[in-house]
């Protein structure tokens, strides 16, 4: 039995994660964290995790990235796996994860999708292949409620090609005031917000004659509802402290 706790239990995300852990006899919800607290919810809910005072296997994190420093000092001062699928970070709080991860066992990944995972290594497989010869864009879409942008799953697949390129390529997020041709060695990233649009990643490689694409297209969000719960089984069950990722759960 592995006992969660939903961080940001009252947003969509965590709703979704509450109701496959509802359906898996494996799972029992001990508790969730919101800033708002709800007292509807089948389990208790706190607005802080220091106010948290029970046991837990894991924490299950769809907030935002305000969430970050109670979360980290939380599962440090209770020894709690963290998995972490907010995205939004700043540079000096994925410093303070990878501090946090020489603790406890935390797992990070902007997107939890198996789909989006395959993707990421069919980019370093087409980025081996075709070498410097082609431009690569990326094109996001997601819902008009999303904040940050680029999504983090563009920015997961715009490294993934890096860590290949022979070259260190410079990003590219908005073409409007750039007012020269494209650079060799850019890499162009673009964001689409609007309606209901779970998360959709399009991969184009361009060169001369001929255009290549890679796309990943999420049809609802209990695909990275499912993931993160997953994640979380694996975390419950790692006694290393370290920083994992879907290529350790898959791989596991």
């Amino acid at each position: 039995m592995v006992r969660l706790i939903i961080s940001g239990c009252n947003g969509r995300m965590g709703r979704v994660v509450e109701a496959i852990c509802a359906a898996d006899p494996d799972f029992e919800i001990a508790a969730g964290f919101d800033l708002l607290g709800t007292g509807d919810r089948d389990f208790p809910v706190y607005s802080s995790p220091a106010e948290f005072q029970g046991e837990a296997d894991a924490v299950v994190d769809f907030s935002s990235p305000a969430a970050l420093d109670g979360l980290l000092e939380f599962g440090v001062s209770r020894r709690i796996p963290l998995v972490l699928a907010t995205t939004g970070y700043s540079e000096e709080q994925l410093a303070a994860i990878e501090r946090a991860a020489a603790r406890i066992p935390i797992f990070r990944s902007a997107n939890m999708s198996l789909g989006v995972n395959v993707l990421l290594e069919l980019v370093r497989a087409a980025v081996k292949a075709l070498g410097e010869g082609y431009d690569l864009e990326i094109v996001e879409r997601h819902h008009s409620r999303k904040v940050d942008a680029p999504s983090g799953t563009a920015l997961m697949i715009a490294d993934a090609a890096a860590e290949v390129l022979p070259y260190t390529p410079e990003y590219v997020y908005n073409r409007q005031p750039v007012r020269r041709p494209r650079g060799n060695c850019e890499i162009g990233i673009s964001s689409i917000r609007g309606g209901g649009i779970v998360g959709d990643h399009e991969v184009l490689f361009a060169g001369r004659d001929e255009v290549i694409e890679l796309r990943h297209t999420a049809m609802s969000r209990d695909v990275f509802a499912s993931g993160a719960v997953r994640a979380a089984r694996f975390l419950a069950g790692v006694t290393q402290p370290g920083l994992y990722d879907m290529s350790d759960l898959l791989h596991a």
